[in-house]
Parts: structure tokens; sequence; C-alpha cells
């Protein structure tokens, strides 16, 4: 669990990361960005046959990646999850705007994720190739892939004049092993089953 610290008189929570580790690195990760007050921007979780987000990143994992366990499999696979979120415009952006990230970042590979009303889980695959150029390596890490994304999102809503505000921090965590893969996919892939019990359905001032 994370620590508390005091703040300017409030209590905050200490970031996940680790002191000292290399956002830039080659490896997976699993990503949790939400909403401002965690608000349901992005739609409601409803009973329904269709996943816009689950269906085509899962595919686009298992093309990736060949060693999931045949639970996890079945579970990727399904065409009648239910329920599901019926997005709003900025949701269905959101997505659009995930699913672009490799054409700004080549060296990303897109896992899994999913939209929820109010937050976005999903897990990025940072796989550069040899480059002698390390200020490029350092300035394309986690963070600015994290900036770009949530950028694209909030110039949208800006321009459509879209109620929509991000939560200013994320949160990530370094995924060491397969193991903890395809604990993290199936986390993923069970997210809007678990909406009701969702650690971050709630609004939080």
């Amino acid at each position: 669990m994370n620590k508390m610290t005091l703040y300017n008189n409030k209590y905050r929570i200490e970031s996940a990361r680790l002191q000292g580790y290399d956002y830039g690195s080659n490896g997976a990760y699993h990503i949790t960005i939400c909403t401002k007050g965690r608000l349901p921007y992005f739609g409601k979780i409803v009973e329904t046959d269709y996943n816009p987000s689950l269906p085509k990143a899962t595919n686009s994992c298992l093309s990736q990646v060949n060693n999931l366990k045949e639970d996890i499999k079945k579970a990727a696979l399904k065409t009648d999850y239910n329920p599901s979120l019926q997005l709003t415009t900025i949701g269905t952006v959101a997505i659009e705007s995930w699913r672009d990230i490799p054409n700004h970042f080549s060296f990303v590979l897109l896992d899994s994720f999913i939209l929820m009303p109010n937050h976005l889980h999903g897990i990025l695959i940072i796989n550069k190739q040899e480059n002698n150029d390390s200020s490029i390596s350092k300035s394309h890490n986690i963070a600015s892939i994290i900036r770009a994304f949530k950028g694209a999102v909030k110039r949208y809503a800006n321009t459509n004049d879209i109620s929509f505000e991000w939560q200013e921090r994320y949160h990530d965590r370094i995924i060491r092993d397969n193991k903890e893969l395809d604990n993290t996919r199936l986390y993923i892939y069970n997210n809007p089953t678990n909406w009701l019990n969702d650690e971050y359905k709630n609004p939080t001032d």
C-alpha cells in the first residue's frame, strides 16, 4: 500500500514509481488514468453484447503474445462480454486516442486495455531498438506517452466544447514477469464485471 505524506497541510498518496528507475526502458507497464474527481465522463456500464475497447485490444494482444494461459485466452476471445461501457463522445475519443499511441511512438506496443466510466486501464509495452541517440531514448518514456495521450483527448474536448478534465496524475506499475502480465490482463478483462466493487467507481473530492 502506498504511504500517505503531508503536503501543504493536506495528506496525499505517495507515488508508486520506483526512485531512479528509467521509465523509458524496455518492458511492460500497467497504466491507470482517472478523470478528475473520478466523474463518469466516458459513459456508463450497461448490459450489452458489445464492448468497444476489449475485443480489439485483446485480439491485438493475442497476435503479439502467444504464452497466454488457456482460461485467459477464452476470456479474451469472448464476444458476448457483459456488462460493458455505453460510450459518450469523449469516451470514443479516448479509445481512438489510446489506439493511436503507436502512430506517434513507434516503439510502443499496445497490449490489453479497457475504458471504464471514469478511468482507463492499459498495458503498454516499450520495445525500443538499439539507438545511439541517448537524448531521444530519455525523452521518449511513459510520462511523455501519457502526456501526449491525455493532451489529445483534452484538446478534442476543448475544441468541441465538451466538459472534461483528467486527474492530474496517473498510476503506473512495472510488470515484472509473465505471471504478473497474465494476472494484469485478466484483471483488465474482468473490470466491467467487477464495476460495482471497483475502487475507482465513486467520485472523490
